[in-house]
């Protein structure tokens, strides 16, 4: 044990005298404390921002509320905060958080329309992403490992080392075991070192850490045994670095892409816009039909409400709600293909991705960060939930009730947001 603790030691003396190695573990630590720095900073300005709008939203609804008595319009002007919670590893894996929407205002209109409005943001911004720790990890580490460990035998058989090391040393742990030991140990605390404080800091528990570190240093073990494989025999280090940055290349971007692009080939989806098109279009043409044309089909979704779908005048609000309705209704096709589609793509992802590492590491730490688009989709749905609830709670007033009272208001659904993790 005394002896192979002194190999190591000599091996860290040996890896800090070599200044380009200090720096190349410094600016991979400086690295991974800026992702883990913007993703903390990120996250807490989306919680920031959630409780702000929570705020103005419950004022916004009082107001209301206070100004108007009538169910309709009620209805109409009473708006809904729904939002997505960040998890408490969001911080080291942003994943679609910054494509996908996580903050709606909804009120008791057609949803369709409502559901496939973005947020504004700008869109160059949105586009070009955020540097965060998993695209540290799985883009930007493998080069750092590269350069740690493309030369690690050439340089020996270039110097005419190798064979007088070889001979000499007592056993291949001595030499080289500890050398890659040493190596890989430092460049992954540089990394990992970062991210346990972020953890810390965003209250993550030992669990989730632990399975996220279990994760990224299987992928650096993976690029580490790669590297040291693809050297063993060379005698070239540009050559053993040109080859090793060629499959880098090929996992980290060029199957990743070509899979995206057969998967959006191969797989068919209608779009946002069309959904939003075919909403608006139904509701627009209900003004100009007959009254039954909206009632009956609504009725078959409502019948307990169907003694109640007489109108004694040209407008009432059953009616310019049901119609609401029967827009979604109409959409509904399409939007569960779009959901769908989005499931199949997202399942042909996972196949690419066993066979693209860096897209495997991303995809697994988005997972148990919910912040992938399972979790954008499963925030979607919550949407919906709610607005069934409202339309639930309004229905009964609006057809039969007469205008609720302020203590029934008070019963009014209310938004919930339970962040799970992904794992």
């Amino acid at each position: 044990m005394s002896y192979l603790i002194t190999q190591l030691m000599r091996e860290w003396g040996f890896l800090l005298r070599q200044k380009y190695v200090v720096v190349l573990l410094l600016c991979s630590l400086v690295l991974s404390g800026f992702a883990i720095y913007s993703g903390l900073s990120e996250v807490s300005a989306q919680q920031q921002t959630i409780e702000r709008l929570k705020a103005a939203d419950q004022s916004d609804r009082a107001k209301v509320q206070k100004k108007q008595s009538d169910a309709g319009m009620l209805a109409y002007y009473s708006f809904h905060l729904t939002y997505s919670q960040p998890s408490n590893l969001a911080f080291a894996a942003l994943g679609e958080r910054d494509i996908f929407p996580w903050k709606h205002r909804i009120n008791l209109l057609a949803l369709e329309g409502q559901i496939y409005e973005s947020d504004a943001q700008n869109a160059e911004v949105a586009q070009a992403g955020k540097i965060d720790f998993v695209f540290v990890i799985s883009a930007l580490a493998p080069l750092v490992i590269i350069l740690l460990f493309h030369d690690l035998f050439a340089s020996e058989r270039t110097s005419g080392r190798h064979d007088l090391l070889v001979t000499t040393a007592k056993s291949y742990f001595a030499l080289w075991g500890a050398r890659i030991t040493v190596r890989f140990v430092a460049i992954t605390v540089c990394l990992m070192l970062p991210f346990f404080v972020g953890g810390f800091i965003a209250g993550a528990s030992a669990y989730e850490v632990a399975y996220v570190s279990l994760l990224c240093i299987a992928y650096l073990a993976f690029w580490t045994a790669l590297s040291v494989w693809w050297g063993k025999n060379a005698t070239s280090a540009p050559r053993v670095a040109s080859s090793l940055i060629g499959l880098w290349v090929l996992f980290a971007f060029i199957i990743p892409i070509l899979g995206d692009l057969a998967i959006n080939k191969s797989v068919h989806s209608p779009k946002g816009g069309d959904i939003m098109l075919t909403q608006r279009e139904a509701v627009n043409d209900a003004w100009d039909l007959p009254k039954s044309a909206t009632m009956q089909p609504f009725i078959k979704e409502y019948p307990a409400l169907a003694p109640y779908i007489d109108m004694n005048s040209e407008f009432e609000w059953k009616w310019y709600y049901a119609f609401q309705q029967m827009g979604d209704l109409k959409a509904a096709k399409l939007s569960k293909a779009y959901r769908d589609a989005a499931a199949k793509k997202y399942e042909l992802a996972g196949f690419v991705s066993w066979i693209s590492p860096p897209s495997l590491l991303q995809r697994s730490l988005t997972r148990a960060a919910n912040t992938d688009s399972i979790a954008a989709y499963a925030y979607e749905q919550k949407i919906r939930d709610f607005h069934q609830q409202l339309r639930e709670f309004y229905y009964p007033w609006l057809f039969y009730k007469g205008d609720p009272t302020k203590a029934a208001l008070e019963n009014m659904p209310r938004f919930e947001n339970t962040t799970q993790s992904g794992n």
